[in-house]
């Protein structure tokens, strides 16, 4: 199954090159993701009972057609990655024009955390229900090695070198 969330395009959303903002897409994503909680029964109130909230670990973009003003785009969620207990999960987030143009793809690879603790929790069985309706033959299984090849590491400086 796959979950659509329609944005129209404010000029708040635009860059300076009038077409939507790295941040826009970025913001819809976040957006769209929240609206699936919610339509599942997972939104900030039920998360908030739980205890846990999602984390985003790492994301990243394509982009294939500009996106302009008073557009509406329409971004879809699919879940393409996810733990056996769902604890980690990767969506990928499709922005369409109406008319079924591919504007763009995001993908984004978080966990759950729990709040009090501030670790990687299993959600509870609810949160595993919802996410199995949106996971496709073609789902992967993740484990925490998968954090492993993700392309940025810590690396931290000496801060006597921040020349500012």
């Amino acid at each position: 199954m796959i979950f659509y969330h329609k944005f129209e395009v404010r000029w708040s959303d635009l860059d300076a090159n009038k077409h939507l903002a790295n941040s826009s897409y970025v913001q819809y994503c976040a957006q769209s993701r929240m609206a699936f909680m919610t339509k599942e029964k997972m939104g900030v109130t039920q998360l908030s009972r739980w205890g846990i909230g999602p984390v985003i670990m790492h994301e990243r973009y394509s982009f294939f057609k500009e996106i302009y003003a008073d557009q509406t785009v329409i971004v879809s969620l699919e879940i393409d990655g996810c733990s056996e207990d769902s604890s980690i999960y990767r969506f990928v987030h499709k922005f369409y024009t109406p008319d079924g143009v591919h504007c763009a793809t995001a993908e984004a690879t978080g966990v759950w955390i729990d709040m009090m603790l501030r670790k990687m929790t299993t959600p509870p069985d609810d949160v595993v229900e919802a996410m199995n309706k949106y996971k496709s033959p073609e789902t992967i299984v993740m484990t925490r090695e998968d954090f492993k090849k993700l392309p940025f590491r810590p690396d931290n400086v000496d801060p006597a070198e921040f020349t500012l």
